[in-house]
């Protein structure tokens, strides 16, 4: 399958972010000299160290830290989910708000690590972005199907299941998932409003 498919079957935004963050990750593999797992040295630089954030100057972390991962394993799941959920989500909104929901959810929630954690954390990944789309996901169909009470519920559910593992920072996915949220809700309204007026003036 030609690279041309690809951004067709996934979409632009979700296979160029799709291949940013490999592109990021054997980045990191040659500096680490270790394809399977990332040294503390590469994601001390390239990922968010809180305390580089805070004393060092290090503004430009909370931002690649979205696209960088500390091993093999780490990013093929992010990868995997990236390409389902993204490619549905750019179906709804188009390639330019999935890019802008990516950015802004990993941003919060790699602000909220920030916050929240010791100055001694170091953390990356793309889990956070990735929440933001899920979260967008969840609360566009919960407003387009009228049951916002489940499509909250299930929102929690999925973070409660994925942010207390060993090593998951539940603060990166909790501040990712209250973004995409609000602006799924946001669209999610939008999309209602079109479709009331189409059908209100015979336009389906």
């Amino acid at each position: 399958m030609s690279l041309e498919r690809y951004f067709y079957r996934y979409g632009k935004a979700t296979f160029t972010l799709f291949l940013i963050n490999v592109a990021v990750y054997v980045f990191e593999a040659i500096l680490s000299r270790n394809p399977i797992s990332i040294s503390g040295r590469v994601l001390a630089v390239l990922g968010q160290w809180n305390y580089a954030v805070l004393h060092l100057g290090a503004w430009w972390q909370p931002f690649t830290a979205m696209f960088v991962h500390v091993s093999i394993i780490h990013i093929a799941f992010n990868m995997y989910f990236l390409l389902i959920m993204g490619s549905q989500l750019e179906r709804i909104l188009g390639p330019k708000r999935v890019v802008v929901i990516y950015i802004v959810s990993g941003l919060a929630g790699n602000l909220l690590t920030l916050l929240l954690l010791p100055p001694n954390v170091i953390s990356a990944g793309a889990s956070g972005a990735l929440f933001g789309i899920a979260g967008a996901l969840i609360l566009i169909n919960g407003v387009l199907g009228g049951n916002m009470q489940m499509a909250i519920i299930n929102a929690f559910v999925l973070f409660l299941i994925n942010s207390f593992l060993p090593g998951v920072n539940a603060f990166a996915h909790l501040g990712g998932l209250i973004v995409g949220m609000l602006i799924g809700y946001y669209y999610g309204r939008v999309i209602k409003r079109k479709l009331t007026w189409a059908y209100a003036y015979g336009y389906y």
